[in-house]
């Protein structure tokens, strides 16, 4: 048996989540704002922090400096039962992402820091060894990452390992270096809007399609509208819970953690896409990723 259910690898990160008055007015302005919190970020962070809740053993392999953020991180990860496999962060800071957010959108600045640190030659067979599912998060984020995820996904494959990837947004919407990735991937797990970046097509039927026709399972965040999922031979939905919402950051990346605790957990993909949809939905009853992720108690009513 493995040491950990899941090997989570990517970003960690502080997040400093701003509500109110956001759109910055510049000419030395000064705005009110109706809450600021400072948390634990980062879609690999929030992902596997959202595993551990749920019961599987995370563990999560990032670059975190010494530092403030960085103790921050260390401490959040700790108290949420997450074991953090410190990649080397190659003398950066910690990063952190400041998120401007309203009522329906939001804004993001990031400063990367450590994020892009990860070098494809970090993950060793020693270290997919330790767990029996790999799953990749903020791809775009992590360019020298991607040149050489294909070639970690193939080798985890070939050991017995599955594999998912959350891309997440492209920040220069380029889309680059994904076929070959999606080649290894067991789980594909876009939101709807980079479903349609990465395939070119409008429809998400067909979007969809065009992915599994190479034999990746596609797992879609739909928003309020819950989750979609295809797979060689079936197709199915779910929708997510109604909630009072306080803020969705990080939603779909504790839809993730929903969907691999279900699936690592022996349900079918039907059962994991309800799981999805309904932990991604409970993530938003409070400010950030983390503070509100659901428990298997609540996914199971």
């Amino acid at each position: 048996m493995a040491e950990f259910d899941v090997l989570v690898v990517g970003d960690a990160n502080p997040d400093l989540l701003l509500r109110g008055d956001v759109r910055p007015r510049f000419g030395q302005a000064e705005q009110l704002l109706t809450a600021a919190d400072l948390v634990l970020g980062g879609s690999a962070a929030i992902t596997a922090a959202g595993c551990a809740r749920l019961g599987l053993r995370t563990a999560l392999f990032a670059a975190v400096a010494d530092d403030v953020f960085g103790r921050l991180v260390r401490d959040e990860l700790a108290q949420r039962g997450v074991t953090l496999l410190a990649a080397d962060g190659r003398g950066a800071p910690t990063g952190i992402s400041v998120v401007l957010s309203e009522q329906d959108d939001r804004g993001i600045l990031t400063l990367p820091g450590t994020i892009p640190a990860l070098r494809p030659g970090d993950l060793t067979d020693e270290l997919l060894g330790r767990a029996g599912h790999l799953h990749v998060a903020s791809l775009y984020l992590q360019p020298a990452l991607a040149t050489g995820l294909a070639g970690i996904f193939a080798r985890a494959r070939t050991s017995g390992r599955t594999t998912s990837l959350d891309t997440n947004w492209d920040p220069a919407e380029k889309w680059e270096s994904i076929d070959e990735i999606l080649a290894h991937t067991d789980v594909f797990l876009p939101n709807a809007n980079e479903l349609r970046a990465i395939t070119g097509l409008a429809e998400t039927d067909e979007a969809a399609a065009s992915l599994v026709s190479r034999g990746t399972t596609v797992v879609m965040k739909d928003g309020a509208r819950g989750a979609r999922a295809w797979w060689p031979g079936g197709a199915c939905a779910a929708p997510g819970r109604t909630v009072d919402v306080v803020d969705t950051t990080g939603a779909g990346d504790s839809f993730n953690a929903g969907f691999l605790a279900a699936r690592l957990g022996g349900r079918s993909i039907e059962d994991a896409i309800e799981w999805a949809a309904v932990a991604g939905s409970l993530s938003t009853r409070a400010a950030g990723g983390t503070a509100c992720q659901a428990t298997r108690d609540e996914l199971s009513l």
